[in-house]
């Protein structure tokens, strides 16, 4: 007697999905991009600073990231709205 193991019938056939990825990921624009990466770099700054010792500096560039991505909302907020 042969097991369902032996079987390629008794499996069901696998098939294969696209992805697309161009939906999956959306495509950022030049001054978007660059108000990501500064508040990225400043990010990264700042977790460098704090843990070297330099705490206080350390904080005060950490403050620095929410005020970066705000200054990018209020600039480039006209750029998402479809009017």
């Amino acid at each position: 007697m042969a097991s369902s193991h032996e079987n390629p019938a008794a499996y069901p056939r696998q098939h294969s999905v696209a992805i697309d990825r161009s939906a999956a990921l959306p495509i950022v624009s030049r001054p978007k991009a660059l108000f990501l990466l500064a508040a990225t770099l400043s990010f990264l700054l700042s977790v460098g600073l704090f843990f070297s010792g330099d705490h206080e500096r350390g904080i005060f560039v950490g403050i620095w990231v929410p005020s970066i991505l705000a200054a990018g909302a209020l600039l480039l907020g006209k750029e998402d709205r479809h009017e």
